[in-house]
């Protein structure tokens, strides 16, 4: 009976664990979560422009807008890739993701000239693209009254 016994314990030893450790999926879940909320930020535009504000109604932009920058010191800018005037429309062209149909939203500083901006909206505008101007939203102010000039 003693060699059975200790045959019996044996067998409780190497019994299959039917169980799932979800522990490990758990902790691999959290690591791609904490990558993806680091990464989204880090996907945007982020060329520092002062843009001026503007009262218009928002519209609505695509989920992959194309940003034509004017920075302060006069570069142009495709998102975040400086480009020269003169290779503007070819490099826009060349990108897989624009077409002519889609609209070029272009952001401008307040401290650009308005000639310089309008050189940039000529090019593109002999390329054949749509454009839209980019603005931060602001308040509307009241009308002066007439006869009053603005302060």
């Amino acid at each position: 009976m003693g060699a059975s016994i200790a045959d019996a314990e044996i067998d409780n030893e190497f019994e299959e664990a039917h169980d799932i450790n979800v522990t490990p999926f758990i902790d691999i879940m959290l690591v791609l979560l904490i990558i993806f909320m680091v990464a989204a930020p880090l996907s945007t535009v982020d060329l520092p422009v002062n843009l001026p504000t503007s009262t218009a109604v928002p519209q609505k932009k695509p989920d992959k807008p194309t940003y034509v920058t004017i920075k302060a010191d006069l570069a142009v800018a495709i998102g975040e890739t400086p480009v020269k005037r003169v290779e503007l429309v070819r490099t826009l062209d060349g990108s897989a993701e624009t077409d002519k149909e889609r609209r070029i939203f272009l952001r401008a500083d307040r401290t650009v000239p308005y000639g310089e901006l309008m050189d940039v909206l000529e090019i593109l505008r002999a390329g054949g693209y749509k454009i839209a101007l980019v603005a931060l939203e602001g308040v509307p102010q009241p009308a002066p009254a007439p006869g009053n000039p603005m302060p």
